[in-house]
């Protein structure tokens, strides 16, 4: 999540800025205080707060702060371990009118770190949390200055940190995650880590977190949301999908009455297209105390539902609408119910969620941006090659594979269909040739990928830049780099097509892995 949301933030403060008004803000930072009677005190009821409000049982949170302040009225570390409620609850729900009844007590608890010992390196690394918290609240609710302001003076602070306390361990908590997203940026936004004077590998900053995880536990400061950024490197920027998911399915990492955790896990399963284990995972947490006051698992249940194309995911979708607060995912929403109906043959309920998905919602988000697009166009997909795409989204590729054979391509009019036929075969064979002597359905994939840019090539869909970053990823697996950073070259200098900042991401990531475990093929 924090991940995902911090990558994000680098993309979309780009536009609306001139270099000049950023450097500008390159020389705001906060003011210094010194009471040297205030402290940085992980005491037990911070520890409990931390990990009750990571949990996302932000009453209990509250009370333990509540005590640790009555006690220690002096001890900053409660005021840190304040902010996360704030921002855990902001980034995932997105409501507005939540966010400006709670930005006071956000200023205020960054006028209360003013108060602390400059000489301890909690000082700055403090500070710089809470800036980069407030950043990533800020690009989650589309205010690009402010989120522009925050980040640079969360990373000058860092580095402060950094050479006033090289050994401070906690440095590499917010470093290795900069690094990792600075390490993935395509070209294009290079010239915003050189105004920040940022340089970033993902290798380099994901060790970071792991040298981190790995000499630390959950008694630690900041342990449980380190392991959290770690997983989501390793996951999206290393493409180690298989590991983490590993990771996330011994019982060390505990879901149950955990709903933070829930999150990441459900999050992580459908990425993984593992729909069943999501639903599974969803229902089981739908009993726990406090699970309807976050909407997004209502959405999160619609999608595991959805790739089983289960009219049913329907109800989950409305019920996500109808609770949600923010304007995020309301067009996608609509746009996924219209492709329910759609594959399940109701032509009139499919043109009713497709003209709501006009009608309401902002663009803010790539996934509500194609949906946008879908909604102004007239046609609508292959409903056969949806099916099919929507099984595999789920991990079902048996009956996708089955689905695909049966189309005849000579029958495909449209070009995107063609390309799409393709892609869609192309996943097929990639995700069947990963099980144990499987391996010749890779050779199947890269030449149904062939076809499909060929066919996609220069069209607004994404097909053609899917299957060559696809190709780039059977390539680094089968240890052929040369190849590989070929392709991962080939889908970054693809034309303006449907989400190109995700895909340019990974392609990028692929080329930074490749050239960190290989330095000769290092690009110039």
């Amino acid at each position: 999540m924090f991940l995902s949301a911090t990558y994000s933030l680098y993309l979309y403060t780009v536009m609306p800025f001139r270099v000049s008004i950023v450097v500008m803000l390159l020389l705001l930072l906060p003011g210094r205080g010194i009471a040297a009677k205030y402290t940085y005190t992980y005491t037990d009821n911070c520890a409990r707060a931390y990990n009750h409000f990571l949990s996302m049982h932000f009453a209990e949170g509250r009370q333990a702060i509540a005590l640790e302040r009555k006690n220690n009225p002096d001890n900053l570390m409660a005021v840190y371990m304040s902010d996360y409620e704030d921002c855990i609850v902001l980034l995932i729900n997105c409501n507005v009118a939540d966010y400006r009844q709670r930005a006071d007590q956000m200023s205020t608890r960054l006028e209360l770190l003013g108060q602390g010992d400059t000489k301890s390196p909690w000082y700055r690394f403090c500070y710089a949390g809470m800036y980069l918290h407030r950043a990533i609240i800020n690009i989650r609710f589309g205010e690009q200055y402010k989120a522009a302001l925050h980040f640079r003076k969360s990373f000058a602070l860092l580095k402060e940190n950094q050479r006033l306390f090289p050994a401070f361990e906690h440095n590499n908590i917010i470093a290795g995650l900069l690094e990792s997203v600075v390490g993935s940026l395509p070209g294009s936004y290079k010239w915003l880590a050189a105004v920040f004077g940022m340089k970033g590998s993902v290798k380099q900053g994901t060790d970071k977190l792991a040298a981190f995880v790995n000499t630390h536990n959950n008694t630690h400061p900041l342990y449980t949301e380190t392991v959290l950024y770690y997983l989501y490197a390793r996951f999206y920027l290393l493409a180690e999908q298989q590991e983490v998911w590993e990771l996330l399915s011994k019982p060390q990492f505990v879901t149950r009455n955990n709903l933070l955790n829930t999150f990441v896990k459900a999050n992580i399963a459908l990425d993984y297209r593992r729909s069943d284990e999501a639903i599974e995972l969803l229902r089981a947490a739908a009993a726990e105390p406090g699970y309807g006051s976050y909407p997004i698992f209502d959405y999160q249940y619609g999608m595991g539902l959805l790739t089983r194309c289960d009219t049913a995911s329907t109800y989950y979708f409305h019920k996500y609408l109808r609770n949600n607060k923010s304007d995020i995912y309301i067009k996608d929403a609509w746009q996924k119910m219209a492709f329910a109906w759609h594959v399940n043959g109701n032509k009139e309920k499919a043109a009713y969620c497709r003209l709501q998905a006009a009608r309401e919602g902002s663009a803010r988000l790539d996934a509500d941006k194609q949906a946008a697009r879908f909604a102004a166009g007239d046609t609508w997909p292959n409903s056969v090659l949806l099916q099919a795409r929507l099984l595999i989204e789920g991990g079902y590729n048996e009956k996708a594979l089955t689905i695909l054979q049966g189309i005849e391509k000579g029958k495909l009019q449209q070009p995107a269909d063609r390309a799409e036929y393709h892609f869609r075969l192309g996943r097929v064979y990639e995700e069947l040739a990963k099980k144990p002597g499987n391996g010749h359905y890779y050779k199947q994939a890269l030449a149904q990928y062939k076809d499909a840019m060929t066919e996609g090539k220069g069209r607004r869909e994404q097909f053609a830049a899917r299957a060559a970053l696809h190709t780039g990823k059977i390539y680094e697996l089968l240890e052929m780099n040369t190849e590989a950073i070929t392709s991962y070259n080939e889908c970054l200098n693809m034309p303006d097509h449907d989400f190109q900042n995700s895909i340019d991401q990974q392609a990028k990531s692929g080329i930074n892995r490749i050239e960190w475990k290989y330095p000769a093929l290092k690009q110039q």
